[in-house]
């Protein structure tokens, strides 16, 4: 058991203790009394011979309510500094997991943070690649199968995506990364689709666009974080939008390993969730695999971007907002793992 919870329990077993020895007290010298009241009688049954008796037998009743006293103030004074001691442990306690869970939250999503924003970076050199934009520039279909294989050729050594897609500037995929395994890309109609329209809109080649997790039907139903730029004419930072490459990030198998490998003691597993949720509070990734896109999650973060707290079923939740890195800024998403009380 870990040092906080330990501390606690010690606490309770210290005020069962300290009960059940009054407890003793008090039927001893309740005894005690008994006993004196007896000899009291005795004594005045006996006279004049049971007077010396009958002093020792008001000694002993005096005693006895003296130890009475005494009892009921030990009484008092352990009930309420073990109470004290029993709230401030319990407080201890969640300060220190909620801290702790605050900061594995932070870890999660600044991984996330990270490989994201190496997703960000991908898309941005992949668009000015000449095979890109000459098929773009000069349609035709010899350009359109170099593209796609030029695509092929990146997706082998970035096992993270699932295509790359080339759409013209009408919104037409004209060129995949895969053609054999999404056939179907070839013709997509993603004029009204936002990582295409905001690639499009973009103020220059250094910008990009990014869509929240959704599920793409044409990619196997897949799980997918997709990023966009504008492909420009002639790869130029300031060139005219041809049409735009999207990126489709595989984020169901890269998420989950996130939110599994969190370090949480075994026994902590057993009773601990932990997520990746969007800004509007929609779980992304689950270690239960629960919920994913789905579910929403009702952060009390009291306007913190990092903290702990307890709810109502009595749960301590730790939660981080994404802090961004580099260049990337992050998109409002949480780390969040919450813990159910130990049974």
């Amino acid at each position: 058991m870990a040092e906080p919870e330990r501390i606690v329990e010690l606490l309770h077993v210290v005020d069962d203790v300290a009960a059940e020895k009054i407890r003793t007290i008090k039927q001893v010298t309740a005894a005690t009394r008994t006993l004196a009241l007896n000899a009291l009688v005795e004594s005045n049954r006996a006279g004049e011979a049971g007077r010396g008796f009958g002093v020792v037998a008001n000694e002993v009743k005096a005693i006895s309510a003296r130890i009475t006293a005494i009892t009921h103030e030990l009484e008092s004074e352990l009930s309420s500094n073990i109470r004290e001691l029993t709230e401030l442990g319990e407080a201890m306690v969640t300060h220190v997991r909620g801290t702790r869970l605050g900061d594995l939250s932070l870890n999660m999503i600044e991984i996330i943070d990270r490989n994201l924003y190496e997703r960000s970076c991908d898309v941005r050199w992949w668009a000015t690649d000449s095979a890109l934009v000459d098929c773009l520039r000069a349609p035709s279909p010899a350009n359109a199968r170099h593209a796609s294989a030029r695509l092929g050729v990146i997706l082998d050594s970035y096992t993270v995506y699932l295509d790359l897609w080339v759409a013209d500037a009408t919104g037409r995929v004209i060129a995949n990364g895969r053609p054999t395994r999404f056939p179907e890309a070839i013709g997509t109609d993603v004029s009204q689709e936002p990582w295409f329209r905001d690639a499009m809109t973009t103020r220059d080649g250094a910008a990009f666009a990014v869509s929240d997790i959704s599920i793409n039907q044409t990619l196997d139903n897949s799980q997918v974080a997709i990023y966009s730029t504008a492909i420009r004419e002639g790869g130029e930072i300031n060139g005219r939008p041809l049409g735009a490459l999207g990126i489709f990030f595989d984020w169901r198998p890269q998420s989950t390993t996130v939110v599994t490998t969190v370090r949480l003691t075994e026994e902590e597993k057993k009773r601990s969730r932990c997520l990746l949720i969007d800004s509007k509070g929609r779980v992304i990734a689950a270690s239960d695999q629960q919920g994913v896109l789905r579910e929403v999650v009702h952060l009390e973060t009291s306007g913190a971007t990092m903290g702990n707290y307890r709810d109502e079923t009595g749960s301590l939740i730790g939660f981080a907002l994404t802090p961004g890195y580099e260049t990337y800024r992050g998109l409002g998403w949480y780390g969040v793992i919450i813990q159910e009380p130990v049974s």
